[in-house]
């Protein structure tokens, strides 16, 4: 879906949630307002009745639940919607013998049709066709025809918004199995590598490292939910941490500041994680003596200030911005994938930021917005 389109979808609620509001206060001013604007009303309650059901795709399922509040926005007897290939649901009597040709021809052309009693506009996505919105009516008319072109135009415009959130859930999925590709061999070798050294010499060490082991890695090779609770993401990253002191010894400590408050504030899943391996990758595995390792996250109002930084080698800034845009170091373990995915869920203005310089460590800010659309 465009940007435009979108932003001209997101015009039409924001229009209808303006109405709606005038409405409301004309209400309480003069009882339940003029005609005209409780017309208004019932128009945009009956459509947002419709909206929760075609945000699901067109579905048989989905044009069930959509179509009867979309008879009543038309105020026809008998609607319908179709897909490519026939009807999917009907409110009123069933009408497909009067109706199929005006289908056909719409699907045909692309443009609405007009055959007997029946009339039937296009549903479109990104150009397509992919249905119809058919009605019968006993007393077809020029009003009737307008009133059903713009209802479709309204329920394509649901349908592209569903496309988009199927096309951003299937994005984030390839992005995970990508990161869990990139992240896996790197940590289990060095990981392993660990826990053997204490087998013989320390074996309740060993068997409790590998109980943290199993538990990291049960988490992040989960095969369900695209998103988790910042909570659940710093356990990981607390298991992950106990096995790379293991490996590094006293050369590696760990602070760790979180508020509360912000525990239950939901994130993509490894959206952090990756960022302290980073860190500790980057940033400590060539520095000589001790290294730290700050995770914080702070309350800050609508947002989760998240931040992780070391006081490692650093980088040049030049290397972080190309790793970024996807052309730098393919060994920067998720930095430019949590970008994308931050991006993605949120909004370009949501994507990390780094801090960093040689010799000067490295620190790397999230935003994490406490609620959003689709995120749950």
């Amino acid at each position: 879906m465009t940007d435009l389109a979108l932003a001209a979808v997101l015009l039409v609620a924001g229009l209808g949630a303006a109405l709606l509001i005038r409405w409301r206060y004309l209400g309480r001013r003069r009882g339940l307002g003029s005609p005209e604007e409780r017309a208004t009303y019932a128009t945009l309650h009956t459509a947002s009745l419709a909206a929760p059901a075609l945000r699901g795709g067109l579905t048989a399922d989905s044009a069930s639940r959509a179509v009867p509040h979309l008879r009543a926005l038309i105020g026809a007897r008998t609607a319908g919607l179709t897909d490519a290939q026939g009807p999917l649901a009907w409110a009123g009597e069933p009408a497909w013998a009067e109706t199929a040709q005006a289908v056909h021809d719409v699907l045909d052309s692309g443009r609405p049709q007009a055959a007997g009693d029946a009339f039937a506009a296009p549903l479109t996505v990104e150009g397509r066709v992919v249905g119809t919105l058919v009605v019968a009516d006993d007393s077809p008319s020029a009003g009737l025809a307008r009133t059903v072109t713009e209802v479709a135009r309204w329920v394509s415009s649901q349908l592209e918004l569903a496309e988009f959130d199927a096309s951003r859930t299937a994005l984030m999925e390839a992005e995970l199995r990508a990161l869990r590709a990139q992240i896996s061999p790197h940590f289990i070798y060095n990981s392993l590598g660990a826990i053997a050294s204490f087998v013989r010499t320390d074996p309740e060490r060993a068997r409790e490292l590998l109980l943290e082991f199993a538990d990291f890695t049960r988490y992040s090779f989960r095969q369900h939910g695209e998103f988790t609770t910042l909570a659940e993401e710093l356990r990981s990253i607390e298991r992950y941490l106990v096995l790379e002191k293991a490996r590094f010894g006293d050369r590696l400590r760990v602070v760790t500041r979180v508020a509360p408050e912000v525990l239950n504030v939901t994130v993509p899943f490894l959206s952090v994680q990756p960022l302290v391996e980073n860190a500790v990758r980057h940033g400590l595995e060539k520095k000589d003596g001790v290294g730290t390792i700050t995770v914080v996250a702070e309350d800050a109002g609508a947002e989760c200030l998240i931040w992780i930084e070391d006081d490692g080698v650093g980088a040049e800034p030049e290397v972080v911005r190309s790793v970024l845009s996807g052309h730098g170091d393919s060994s920067s373990v998720g930095l430019a994938n949590v970008d994308e995915r931050l991006r993605t869920v949120y909004g370009n203005d949501h994507g990390i930021v780094v801090e960093t310089g040689p010799g000067l460590g490295t620190k790397v800010t999230m935003r994490v917005p406490k609620f959003a659309p689709g995120v749950d």
